[in-house]
């Protein structure tokens, strides 16, 4: 019976996890409004948290609580007799009752609920109502509280059972599958796979307890990797549930059938935009709807109203949204059935090679360019992808634009195979194929200098057959830079003389300047710092004024190393700290720019933060150097130092402290500004003080006997407080404790201020090498003669 519940009925046979956030605010709105509703996607719980905050309400006798449930009726009549039959007559002869009507599932009678309730709040003063819906009643003194999925934690690789365990999602996942398998524990081998079905279900409670019920016959990581075919894997909700709760694809049904034609088109249409989207995408891939295009922002607000799509908060720039997941699966089914996807696909490709036309025509590819692409990174991966099954030579461009964007935010996706591929599909002819080259060049730049070379040697014969074009300038760039890795100098000399001619005849300022960076480069490691010094002046104030990502960094890391060589340690932490901050940078120069301030470090006897860097550093590259042979012999004669300057125990523990850095800590400890989480949180620091203590002399190397003399507590003790802690942390040796306590105390200095500016240019930088009078260095064909460069090559 739904009328007139009591606290009893109001509670619930399985356990509410979490949501106490939400709980506090959703009892706030109600004591300061009438009408609340809460809203969000299916599966979200919204039921399940509506009758949470009734329970208490009742529980705490602040209101009589009535129940409906709404989902099975869809008669007009038949739903305003259910909720007045819930509310019963007003008494008399007393004050009415504060009372709480639940209204359960409002989603596909709206408008009766609507008009009911403008006639019961008015003649009833103590009723307050809470709905549940996917969108909002919209009436007037109406408050919307959008319920979210249940938190998600940290999205740092896994570190621990307690940082998995902070996670909402995965305590439900937990304790759900142990209702079914009482023997489930969440453990260090499958705690990762637990958090990132968790994730890919977005945190939404009802698939995540689909997929916590199934541990009974699959383990978590055969769960997870059959989560691409969810709504065949999903469908294990309990028996008496509605009908729309049995199943995750019931649920995705149920609210599809609510939406529109058009906005049922639209739906299909955005689920090939797995990345998320803008106006610009939808408009793209939604092309084909004569009714969609111009009322598409009514469309998308509808479309967000109805908790199909989300809006994403963002930093800078336009208003951008997304799918969850399983609704993008949902729409990706629907659009294959409806025989829709090829032309939708074809619609998102024309788009993103428009996008990434830059990387064939450009000689620099523009910052805002990668900044866009960066945007679209994921639909430009699935784009591939789709391509990959044909020979369409866009996929060429869009593999080359998907490593353009990988190589500047510096991310896991990888991307070397898709290049490759597409190099094997796509026709060798293809005007975007020195593009994919040049990608391939890069992405295999450390796994094998060999192999990058054939490559770029490909790109820059394909290309100058085309002519001395902008590309071909960059191309020649690219292979002089890793000519200067494999320590050919008078190859790479060439190649960057040429590239430098190329920005000189097509007054190219930012291709001029990046040559010289790189000469500049030639020069320091040949012993001429004044020719490097000179170059640099022309180069940087150039580089800083246009923001040419992905290549400041390396110059600025260059400008650092001379000043090393000049013994300005202070100036040289400047460069290598400001290359860090450049918002667009490759894995190589990021570990440069490490070493370059780990060099620092060790110079200025901190060996501490000096082989932490240095152990970040060989992180980031894997094993591969990428770099000649005067800058390793450099990084290898500091790291003797700092190693033979520490205690064994501790220069080892802070050298894996580096290894096993994240890239978000490793960047605030490089720059000085290393304030991990753990210490930011304090009171729920994972263990005790003393256990803190036992882990800081770990670091130093010391035996348990050792310690226990430092402190004066028995040797027993120290090892029951080492036991703890691999416990309480998820450790499985001594080693991993030291590591993890170094990055604790990481004691490094003030964050350095961004190198002093260079004069501002005002000339363009290619007049600087025009002769005052008439050229006289042009060769038949009209060729200018290469610059005379300063220093034997």
């Amino acid at each position: 019976m739904d009328a007139g519940l009591s606290s009893e009925h109001l509670t619930q046979l399985s356990s509410f996890l979490g949501r106490t956030e939400e709980l506090v605010e959703l009892t706030r709105l109600l004591r300061e409004g009438r009408l609340l509703t809460l809203t969000g996607p299916a599966g979200v719980g919204k039921s399940r948290l509506a009758l949470e905050v009734a329970g208490q309400e009742a529980r705490g006798r602040r209101s009589e609580v009535s129940v409906v449930r709404l989902s099975t009726v869809t008669d007009a009549d038949a739903v305003r007799r259910r909720i007045l039959d819930a509310l019963g007559d007003e008494p008399e002869g007393h004050a009415p009752a504060d009372r709480l009507l639940v209204l359960d599932d409002c989603d596909h009678v709206l408008y009766t609920c609507g008009t009911l309730l403008t006639e019961l709040l008015p003649a009833r003063p103590r009723l307050s109502v809470l709905a549940t819906s996917r969108e909002p009643l919209c009436l007037p003194g109406e408050s919307v509280f959008s319920v979210p999925g249940l938190s998600l934690g940290a999205c740092e690789p896994v570190a621990s059972l307690a940082d998995v365990l902070r996670s909402d999602a995965v305590t439900l996942f937990v304790d759900r599958a142990r209702a079914m398998a009482p023997d489930f524990r969440l453990s260090r081998d499958n705690a990762g796979d637990v958090a990132e079905i968790c994730a890919r279900l977005d945190g939404l409670p009802l698939p995540i307890e689909m997929a916590a019920r199934l541990v009974r016959v699959f383990p978590p990581a055969e769960i997870r990797s059959r989560l691409h075919d969810r709504l065949a894997l999903l469908t294990n909700g309990w028996r008496l549930a509605d009908e729309h709760h049995r199943s995750l694809r019931a649920a995705l049904e149920w609210g599809y059938a609510l939406l529109g034609p058009v906005e049922q088109a639209v739906l299909r249409r955005l689920s090939v935009l797995p990345g998320g989207f803008g106006p610009d995408a939808a408009v793209a891939v939604t092309a084909d709807l004569p009714d969609a295009a111009t009322a598409l922002p009514e469309l998308l607000v509808a479309l967000e109203a109805k908790s199909v799509i989300t809006p994403l908060p963002r930093a800078s720039g336009g208003t951008r949204f997304r799918m969850l997941e399983s609704m993008l699966c949902f729409g990706q089914e629907r659009l294959v059935s409806e025989g829709e996807d090829t032309a939708a696909y074809e619609r998102l490709t024309a788009w993103l090679t428009s996008l990434s036309q830059p990387l064939r025509e450009e000689a620099v590819v523009p910052a805002a360019t990668l900044d866009r692409l960066a945007g679209e990174r994921v639909n430009l991966a699935h784009a591939v992808r789709w391509l990959a099954w044909g020979s369409d030579e866009r996929q060429l461009l869009l593999a080359g634009a998907l490593a353009a964007v990988e190589e500047t935010q510096g991310q896991g996706l990888e991307v070397a195979e898709l290049v490759e591929h597409a190099l094997e599909q796509a026709g060798s002819g293809s005007v975007y194929r020195a593009v994919a080259l040049e990608a391939a060049a890069l992405t295999g730049q450390d796994a094998g200098t060999d192999g990058a070379a054939r490559r770029i040697d490909e790109a820059v014969r394909g290309e100058r057959r085309r002519g001395r074009s902008p590309l071909l300038g960059r191309l020649l760039l690219v292979r002089g830079t890793l000519r200067q890795v494999r320590d050919e100098s008078r190859a790479a000399v060439s190649d960057l003389e040429d590239s430098l001619e190329i920005g000189l005849r097509s007054r190219h300022d930012g291709l001029v300047a990046l040559s010289l960076g790189a000469l500049a480069r030639y020069r320091l490691e040949s012993g001429d710092p004044a020719g490097a010094e000179r170059d640099l002046d022309r180069a940087l104030p150039v580089l800083r004024g246009e923001v040419v990502p992905p290549w400041l960094g390396p110059v600025l890391s260059t400008a650092g190393s001379l000043a090393l060589e000049l013994g300005d340690a202070r100036r040289a932490e400047e460069y290598f700290a400001e290359a860090l901050r450049c918002r667009a940078h490759r894995r190589g120069d990021v570990a440069r720019a490490l070493e370059g301030l780990a060099l620092v470090a060790i110079r200025g006897y901190r060996f501490d933060r000096g082989v932490q860097l240095l152990g970040a550093a060989e992180r980031l590259r894997g094993g591969g150097s990428g770099e000649s042979g005067w800058w390793r012999l450099r990084i290898q004669r500091a790291r003797e130092t700092a190693m033979r300057a520490l205690p064994v125990g501790r220069a080892e523990s802070w050298l894996e402290a580096g290894r096993a850095m994240p890239w978000r800590q490793t960047l605030c400890v490089a720059l000085g500004e290393e304030r991990t989480e753990t210490r930011v949180r304090g009171a729920a620091h994972p263990l005790s003080r003393r256990e803190q203590d036992v882990a800081a002399l770990v670091v130093e190397g010391l035996t348990n006997r050792q310690i226990a003399a430092r402190i004066h507590v028995s040797v027993r003790t120290v090892e029951t407080h080492i036991r703890h802690i691999r416990t309480t942390l998820g450790l499985r040796s001594r080693a991993h404790i030291a590591a993890w306590a170094a990055q604790q105390q990481g004691d490094v200095p003030e964050a350095p201020s961004p190198a002093a500016s260079w004069p501002a240019t005002t000339v363009p930088l290619w007049r600087l090498f025009e002769p005052a009078e008439p050229p006289r260095g042009v060769r038949a064909g009209g060729r200018a003669a290469r610059p005379e460069l300063r220093g034997s090559v």
